[in-house]
């Protein structure tokens, strides 16, 4: 596992122009030649807001797009057309501009679909069907991770036994104590398999967030203290984040 690299930016709109721009140049040499990569998001207003940036991007066409397969790495267990969707939000800011077939967007199910342990399976089984060597999910080429103000990323949050789960790709998550109360989320080991995790956060609210994850790991405190990519980690934070 890789140690964690800190990028800091003035505010929320360069951190996002930044990111978009790294996003661009890792995916598009992956695309190149029938390549293809996976890519996982997040949702909150920095992962929106690094997508919209993409989106806007003067270099985004780079991308070989229907060579793209979308994944979250949770999602809230609410109706489909819900505003507080991560992949309703994700479709808004940029998949919706983009030329990407409907079987390369993994979204996770919504309460339209069956019950919250069946989204958790299905996720699962649709995760194993493109495990390839790795077996049960693959290994994505970025996992784009916000940061909570309590440190939490995906829906693992502190104190709470899902951070600690090594056997499982997905699961159900309830009462979570951040509304809304039902989500899907990957596991540690899902996040950790990536090639690249990218941690980004902003604002005065998540500095002691970073500071956590600054201090190294510490998995019931600061769930975000563990992410760790396979080739890199980066934390890119605004200043009010980075403290």
């Amino acid at each position: 596992m890789t140690t964690p690299e800190f990028v800091v930016r003035p505010d929320k709109g360069s951190l996002a122009a930044l990111v978009g721009d790294r996003l661009i140049r890792e995916l598009a040499p992956l695309t190149a030649e029938g390549g293809e990569a996976h890519l996982s998001l997040t949702g909150g207003s920095m992962g929106i807001a690094t997508l919209a940036a993409v989106s806007a991007h003067v270099d985004r066409d780079e991308v070989a797009w229907s060579r793209v397969h979308f994944w979250w790495s949770d999602e809230r267990f609410v109706a489909r057309a819900d505003g507080e969707r991560n992949s309703l939000q994700a479709r808004d800011a940029l998949l919706d501009a983009l030329d990407v077939p409907d079987v390369n967007v993994h979204e996770p199910w919504s309460i339209e679909d069956g019950s919250l342990d069946d989204a958790a399976r299905a996720y699962a089984d649709e995760l194993a069907a493109f495990g390839g060597d790795h077996g049960a999910y693959p290994a994505f080429d970025v996992c784009l991770l916000g940061v909570g103000p309590d440190a939490h990323i995906a829906s693992l949050f502190p104190g709470r036994d899902e951070i600690h789960e090594v056997d499982a790709v997905v699961l159900p998550v309830r009462n979570s104590p951040k509304p809304p109360p039902e989500r899907v989320t990957f596991t540690l080991p899902v996040i950790n398999a990536s090639a690249r995790v990218w941690l980004v956060v902003a604002g005065a609210d998540k500095a002691e967030a970073v500071e956590k994850v600054r201090r190294g790991p510490d998995p019931d405190a600061a769930p975000a203290s563990m992410a760790r990519g396979l080739i890199e980690t980066i934390v890119f934070a605004d200043e009010a984040a980075a403290g």
